[in-house]
């Protein structure tokens, strides 16, 4: 892979190779935590000669923002490191934090202890008594069919249409924003079959896959693990017309493994914490992050929504560091609005982010969706996008579909990323603005969708009135059509020309012979798009014709489809 740090910055990656903590060689239990020290004092850094641990293209961010190096971003101290590496017991250094000015560590209580007591050391924190379980093995491939030639835009995107449809993704990609020359950075629990399936595969052969790191298991190996991250990367990156396109899939991507699903523990705060900071090293503008922290299995860890205020927990901290750096984090909201804590999480509470919501085709607040204020009463989510039915590619490189802000977050980090490519003297600060401004309830946000659904084609406009994008509706003016078509897929996806919208609607489906099949009504919608749903009934590979008709009278539209 490409690494992106010059010889300058190769400290930073050093120290965030580490290998794992559960190779430490002790008798009594091995935990890991964090250790603040009181200064950087001693240091050979100076915010003057920022090259010897920043990469050109982080200081180029920096720049164009009016963003200084400031003391925060020095590397911590090397004679505090050697300190802690001498104390008996053999604690082991995991990574280093420039903006908490602290490291991660792994040792015994009694090796801690010793550590505590270094006169350059200001306290201690547990984050985690179980090292990660060795990861499993990525899944067998399917091969993707080759697909049809696209008979239209709304093709093209197979059964992702409607998510990028959305948001005004298809207008941007229409006025030639697909982020190139953005860098974006995931951050999830494993990216198994990203390197092999079909529809990411220009990511690789391009050499768009900047770098990758692994801060659960060491090392950079991060084709493993858990599916989630494929599925949020196929969001942004994937392209393969007829059968799959995400919202950005020509930026370049850093991929980082951050979240360990066999546990959960402030550790994955950490991990975050240093993927944050490596990603800015790097220069990446965009960090994508469908992760959120509240309830630890160790319960003594746990937040509670008082700490939700973006500046107590590590990942928020973390979040914030990286807004200061100039890059926009994207983090989905969380999927707790239906259960007790009823709040979004961490690092979604931090400030001068933003903090996604889900709501599906028809506009609507997913009831899952977590809300806000944070607990020093700050609009959250900041912005929403379609987290329910999201057709996402699975690690296996098929079509799916799923529900969860973690898929809200990734379709509008590629949004990001191709908007700031349209308007590239933006601060990232300037971006989230304009983004806010032109969201569906800019004028009255409120603690469910924040500004609301973002639009491409609305924020743009509104900086350049004179020169303004056509309509986003594109589609408009085509008929009625049902994507993907054909498809494999249980779920179909109606697209509504204009004259269809607003109304109810009585959708009905027959096989060739005419037999009818099933029938649904549609609610009266401005939405584009509706999903197909047939109460009961899986239909059987073959050929149908769906009729679409306003209940109060008026033309019926009808159109062919094939299940395969």
């Amino acid at each position: 892979m490409k690494n992106l740090l010059g010889p300058a910055a190769l400290l930073l990656a050093t120290l965030l190779g580490a290998t794992p903590a559960s190779q430490a060689q002790t008798t009594a239990p091995v935990r890991r935590y964090f250790v603040y020290f009181n200064d950087k004092a001693g240091t050979p850094y100076t915010v003057s000669q920022p090259q010897a641990f920043l990469s050109a293209r982080a200081l180029a961010r920096r720049s164009r923002q009016g963003i200084a190096v400031r003391a925060r971003d020095l590397p911590v101290s090397p004679a505090y490191l050697s300190q802690v590496r001498a104390v008996s017991g053999s604690p082991q250094l995991l990574f280093t934090s420039r903006w908490l000015n602290g490291a991660a560590l792994a040792c015994d209580s009694a090796t801690l202890a010793r550590v505590q007591q270094l006169p350059g050391v200001r306290r201690a924190q547990l984050l985690s008594r179980v090292p990660p379980l060795a990861p499993a093995p990525a899944p067998a491939v399917t091969p993707t069919p080759t697909p049809p030639a696209p008979a239209s835009p709304r093709a093209t995107y197979g059964p992702a249409y409607a998510q990028n449809q959305l948001i005004g993704a298809v207008a941007m990609h229409n006025a030639g924003y697909r982020g190139e020359g953005m860098q974006i950075a995931v951050f999830d629990a494993g990216f198994p079959g990203a390197n092999r399936i079909t529809a990411l595969q220009n990511m690789q052969t391009q050499g768009r896959v900047a770098s990758t790191r692994n801060f659960v298991d060491g090392g950079r190996q991060v084709y493993l693990r858990n599916g989630h991250g494929t599925a949020c990367l196929s969001l942004i990156g994937g392209e393969l017309p007829g059968y799959f396109v995400g919202t950005a899939p020509h930026a370049t991507f850093h991929l980082c493994i951050t979240e360990d699903v066999d546990s959960e523990s402030p550790m994955e705060e950490a991990n975050w914490l240093a993927a944050a900071e490596y990603a800015d090293s790097a220069g990446v503008d965009v960090i994508s992050s469908s992760l959120g922290y509240n309830t630890f299995d160790d319960a003594d860890l746990s937040h509670t929504y008082a700490q939700l205020n973006g500046r107590t927990a590590i990942a928020s901290l973390a979040a914030l560091g990286a807004a200061r750096a100039g890059m926009v984090v994207v983090n989905s909201a969380g999927n707790d609005g239906n259960n007790s804590w009823h709040y979004i999480g961490v690092p979604a509470d931090a400030d001068s982010i933003i903090t996604v919501g889900a709501v599906d085709s028809l506009r609507n607040h997913a009831g899952f969706s977590s809300y806000g204020p944070t607990a020093d009463g700050r609009i959250k989510p900041t912005l929403s996008a379609m987290g329910v039915a999201s057709a996402v590619l699975a690690p296996n490189g098929t079509a799916v579909r799923g529900n969860g802000t973690s898929y809200a977050c990734p379709e509008l980090a590629g949004l990001v990323a191709g908007f700031w490519q349209a308007n590239p003297t933006l601060t990232a600060q300037q971006v989230i603005q304009a983004l806010e401004a032109g969201a569906s309830q800019a004028q009255n946000p409120d603690n469910t969708l924040g500004y609301g659904i973002a639009d491409f084609v609305a924020a743009y406009n509104r900086l350049h009135p004179g020169a303004p994008l056509a309509a986003k509706a594109a589609a408009a003016s085509e008929g009625l059509a049902i994507f993907p078509n054909p498809s494999h897929l249980s779920e179909l996806m109606l697209a509504l020309p204009a004259s269809l919208r607003g109304q109810v609607l009585r959708v009905r489906v027959r096989d060739v012979k005419g037999a009818l099949i099933g029938e649904q009504l549609l609610p009266a919608s401005p939405a584009a798009t509706a999903a197909l749903r047939l109460p009961g009934r899986v239909l059987a590979p073959g050929t149908y014709v769906c009729t679409v008709q306003p209940v109060a009278g008026g033309a019926t539209q009808s159109v062919r489809f094939v299940r395969q």
